[in-house]
């Protein structure tokens, strides 16, 4: 049967589902079913570092859970697994005990589960760090849950989100929380929500779902550079330890091995891991340029659901753009005591005024982007803002900067601080108390775009004659069509290519260009 044969037209998808599983049951060809399995990888996928299962074996009482107690069991430290079995098996210090109903000897569970069980259920702990004596308070749970966003790689997006559903369900039906819907306060208190089918869980309201919304970050990529050995094995060499030659383009051409000097073969660029040995330390990158600068490129590199490619000289651009904004602070100290000035818009220089629009439509921008999680494109905003706040500074040095220019500049450096904060929390911190806005940037409300400054009085119209690009002309922004054909025929560069002939057009395109036709 074909959903789109006519007989199922006016039904929704799931609608539709429903009357073709009973027309099949109706005709004795088959039923609607729903099948679930959860796998048990969790608990067989053995590995030292799991989480214990707090269980005793004594051969009188069976299995008795460990008391409240004597929780949590901690693994032994110094252990070094030797691929044969559990090393847990093989500790009497660990596994032997008394039991705990009758006191006779007893062993204790040597099983662990894996990481992504703990995994699986810390965001509802993340909201009761102060409980002492459960899973998560409940009280702290109804605040807090669930989670506004799930950020996490493809490798989470079947595993982990399934077990942590399964747990979230498990707990909701244990009560270990209440599942109720969130308070009409919390409601209110929330950020404006992703527009409607956006993210995972449908944008859940109540405690059903452990997650509101899922972003599936992309993964980060690295060359990588091996030597075969023995039998063809590849033996892969970390990119730190290569010194690369590129040509005139910026390709890689060959590559050495810095210890010894002696070539090495230039793989694919693939996804950072243990096993092609090609993972970047942030701890160097820290040392060299600090943690802004680290936290920078990530976030301008690429979209947060795409694939990222690590670049030395992307790291270093993020370490430049950091240091203009320094020297920007130090060379014309921006003050927050300016944003109190008294300034006239309409006496205000176009420059200034345009300066302003700048600054507050990047500040549009980024606003929106922040909403889609869109950070590469926030980091353009600051560096659309920065480069406004050192035009107008560079066109007004070694002269005395008015209350117009002093205010601009105070209002779009805290504009620039502030969008900048959540990707480069110390440098902004720092500067935001250097130039006196404040004690702490986290403490200053978020930037809101002011629409007066968006209003423009007059527009950049292209010149064109015939067809190619001449010049440009600044005009009132109501300007009639007669008055702009009068002053594209008294530019300079219509007036020499004229030279004395004759006009056969003259088009006008609403506020993007005029072209003269001779």
């Amino acid at each position: 049967m074909c959903i789109n044969s006519g007989k199922y037209d006016g039904l929704n998808y799931e609608q539709a589902v429903d009357a073709i599983a009973a027309d099949l049951k109706a005709k004795g060809l088959g039923d609607k079913q729903v099948q679930f399995r959860l796998r048990d990888w969790g608990i067989s996928r053995q590995r030292y570092w799991g989480c214990p299962i707090p269980i005793i074996h004594c051969p009188t009482c069976g299995d008795v859970p460990v008391p409240d107690e004597q929780l949590p069991v901690v693994l032994p430290e110094g252990v070094v697994p030797d691929g044969a079995g559990s090393p847990l098996a093989k500790m009497p210090e660990f596994y032997a005990c008394a039991c705990p109903k009758c006191g006779g000897k007893a062993k204790r569970e040597t099983d662990t589960m894996d990481t992504f069980v703990e995994s699986s259920w810390y965001y509802a702990r993340y909201a009761s760090p102060n409980c002492a004596t459960g899973m998560v308070d409940k009280d702290a749970a109804q605040q807090w849950l669930p989670v506004d966003q799930y950020i996490g790689g493809i490798e989470h997006a079947i595993l982990h989100l399934l077990y942590a559903r399964f747990f979230h369900k498990l707990m909701r039906d244990a009560g270990v929380f209440s599942p109720l819907p969130i308070s009409p306060q919390r409601e209110e208190e929330q950020s404006p929500p992703l527009p409607s089918g956006e993210g995972w869980g449908g944008g859940s309201k109540t405690f059903d779902e452990p997650f509101k919304n899922l972003i599936t970050q992309g993964m980060v990529v690295a060359p990588t550079f091996y030597r075969e050995g023995e039998g063809g094995k590849k033996l892969w060499i970390n990119p730190a330890e290569v010194d690369v030659e590129t040509d005139a383009k910026g390709r890689p051409i060959g590559a050495k091995l810095r210890s010894d000097g002696r070539p090495v073969i230039i793989g694919g660029t693939e996804k950072m891991s243990k096993s092609k040995n090609n993972g970047v330390d942030p701890q160097a990158i820290i040392d060299a340029y600090g943690a802004d600068t680290a936290r920078l490129f990530i976030m301008f590199a690429a979209p947060p659901d795409q694939q990222l490619e690590w670049s030395d000289s992307g790291v270093e651009g993020a370490y430049r753009f950091l240091r203009r904004i320094w020297n920007f602070a130090n060379t014309y100290s921006p003050k927050g005591s300016n944003q109190d000035l008294t300034v006239s818009w309409g006496d205000a220089a176009q420059s200034i005024k345009d300066q302003r629009r700048e600054i507050h439509s990047a500040l549009k921008q980024a606003n929106y982007d922040f909403g889609k999680h869109q950070f590469n494109t926030v980091v353009s905003a600051c560096m659309k803002i920065l480069n406004a706040l050192e035009k107008d500074a560079g066109e007004g040095k070694g002269q005395e900067r008015n209350n117009d220019c002093l205010f601009v500049s105070a209002e779009g450096f805290s504009i620039l601080l502030r969008l900048l904060s959540p990707i480069a929390p110390h440098i902004t911190h720092a500067l935001w108390k250097e130039c006196e806005y404040g004690d702490d940037i986290l403490a200053a409300p978020w930037p809101q775009m002011d629409e007066a400054a968006l209003v423009q009085d007059e527009i950049e119209l292209v010149i064109q004659v015939n067809g190619k690009l001449r010049g440009s002309l600044r005009v009132a922004k109501d300007a009639d069509k007669a008055t702009l054909e009068q002053l594209a025929l008294a530019h300079e560069a219509v007036q020499k290519l004229l030279a004395g002939g004759q006009v056969k057009k003259i088009i006008v395109v609403p506020g993007r260009l005029i072209n003269v036709v001779i």
